[in-house]
């Protein structure tokens, strides 16, 4: 069995009088697709705010590359190796498609520049030049000079996976990335993330089902805040719980 590189033990959390997640035990294994999956409401995105440090749990741990990131900030827990993408496109809007790829490189620890933002950043080329190997990995090498508000929704999706990769992710945490998307840029989209699995470990919250049984190397399926389920894409399929609680709506 590959090693846990995220291991989520025993996470609750209670909003008034609602349990948003209750007790979830949750893994996923470094080089893996795994899919998240579930029913508007299920706690699939609360679940992510809690794994990228967004929010804090009332009981319960999240583990990471071997070690207890619980109390971590979310940019330490960006530090530490995860990056997340959203529901709804977090990009600079008014700057350029590589400007915005560019910050993403320098404000990463490892990157050593000065930060000294009355000094051109254009005296650091090394931003640019690395910003755009991460661009030509999103197909938008050739929209570098496009200010970032005037792209296609499709495009700003794929520009902020671009900003994520320049983090230097061990983990990428996908929130719905094909939301919003026509059939066009959801089929680019699948693609992208597939070439994209082949380089880092991906935790994937989407409901789209085509696209999830297409990447997925494991799904769990999360309802009402308990985790009912996990395994291989088919037998998720084929299980009679999950298909009553969520699958029979879309097969």
């Amino acid at each position: 069995m590959a090693e846990a590189l995220l291991e989520v033990r025993g996470l609750s959390r209670r909003f008034a009088a609602v349990d948003a997640l209750k007790e979830v035990d949750f893994s996923v294994e470094a080089g893996e697709v795994h899919a998240l999956i579930g029913p508007n409401g299920a706690g699939k995105t609360t679940f992510i705010h809690h794994v990228s440090g967004a929010l804090q749990p009332d009981s319960g741990s999240v583990h990471f590359a071997g070690r207890d990131v619980t109390r971590l900030s979310m940019h330490q827990r960006v530090a530490a190796g995860m990056a997340r993408s959203y529901q709804i496109t977090n990009v600079f809007l008014g700057l350029s498609v590589l400007d915005n790829v560019a910050l993403a490189v320098q404000g990463r620890p490892d990157a050593g520049s000065s930060f000294r933002f009355w000094q051109p950043v254009s005296s650091e080329q090394w931003l640019f030049d690395e910003a755009r190997c991460y661009l030509d990995q999103v197909g938008l090498s050739a929209r570098v000079e496009t200010v970032a508000g005037n792209l296609a929704h499709g495009e700003q999706r794929a520009l902020e996976l671009a900003m994520a990769l320049a983090t230097k992710p061990q983990l990428l945490l996908l929130d719905e990335p094909m939301a919003g998307t026509g059939q066009e840029e959801s089929t680019r989209m699948v693609e992208l993330i597939d070439h994209l699995a082949r380089h880092v470990t991906i935790l994937l919250v989407e409901h789209d089902m085509d696209a999830v049984f297409r990447l997925a190397d494991r799904i769990s399926v999360l309802v009402d805040g308990r985790l009912i389920a996990t395994g291989a894409p088919e037998a998720v399929r084929a299980d009679p719980d999950v298909r009553r609680a969520y699958l029979g709506d879309h097969l």
